[in-house]
């Protein structure tokens, strides 16, 4: 087996080290303090590793459509409840926005259609879930290094802010996630707005989500509406880059 299989069955059989928590889904992991011990040795370990066996620019595995999962389970939040989204939803999206600002030359607005109309990417590439799981989808979508082409970020911009419209709790604050410029000009990473040869269910992030193939599920941010490029991530959240990360995650979770 390589080292990058082998780093990410590390992440994939530590975390869910007690099956029993498993069971009640990351919440009940998040909330746990061996857990959070574990991500942390995670982290350093595949920190080390990857420092010295992979680039940056390496690429996740792809497959052959015959390897389709059956289905692709949706998980974390199946349909965001805010007024905006479900209006945007009522009418299959033809409204929807992506904005895009913070540090960048050419702040940008763009409909579904400007951004179908980038250069794109097709992808069958495996999802791999911090709880356990993983399934096969083929993935379509919009370059994001084609997407900061348009926008120009400038030279101090050291991280790609994805603000979207689901929260995990009840009132509590939109769900976000954070990568670095290195994944952010990756060449699959993308902003997928089909899955399977189809337009992209609700259930799995309509209109719009981010695939950054090399890491985690939780990564992947779902329900996208504002990408923002920013120099630090202090201020953000609890400063920790991404929803998950302030209850404890990794922030890098890749291969």
């Amino acid at each position: 087996m390589n080292s990058a299989a082998s780093r990410r069955r590390f992440l994939l059989r530590s975390a869910p080290a007690l099956v029993g928590m498993l069971l009640g889904g990351c919440d009940r992991l998040s909330n746990s303090p061996w857990f959070a011990r574990i991500l942390a040795v995670a982290e350093s370990l595949n920190a080390a590793v990857k420092k010295g066996t992979s680039t940056r620019l390496s690429m996740a595995q792809e497959f052959p459509e015959s390897e389709l999962s059956p289905s692709f389970r949706s998980n974390g939040t199946s349909r965001p409840s805010s007024a905006e989204y479900e209006s945007l939803a009522a009418n299959g999206f033809a409204d929807y926005r992506l904005d895009v600002g913070g540090l960048v030359a050419k702040p940008l607005s763009l409909s579904l259609d400007d951004i179908r109309a980038l250069p794109s990417r097709t992808q069958v590439t495996r999802h791999d879930c911090v709880e356990g799981w993983s399934a096969i989808g083929k993935w379509k979508g919009a370059r994001l290094s084609a997407l900061l082409k348009e926008a120009q970020p400038s030279a101090s911009a050291r991280y790609v802010v994805f603000r979207c419209a689901d929260s995990l709790e009840e009132g509590g604050d939109p769900y976000y996630e954070s990568i670095d410029m290195d994944d952010a000009y990756h060449e699959q990473t993308l902003l997928a707005y089909e899955l399977n040869d189809a337009a992209l269910p609700i259930g799995n992030g309509a209109p719009l989500r981010l695939r950054v193939e090399r890491q985690l599920g939780y990564k992947m941010a779902k329900y996208v509406m504002r990408i923002e490029l920013v120099d630090k991530l202090d201020g953000i959240g609890n400063g920790q880059g991404g929803y998950w990360e302030d209850q404890g995650y990794q922030w890098y979770a890749g291969i």
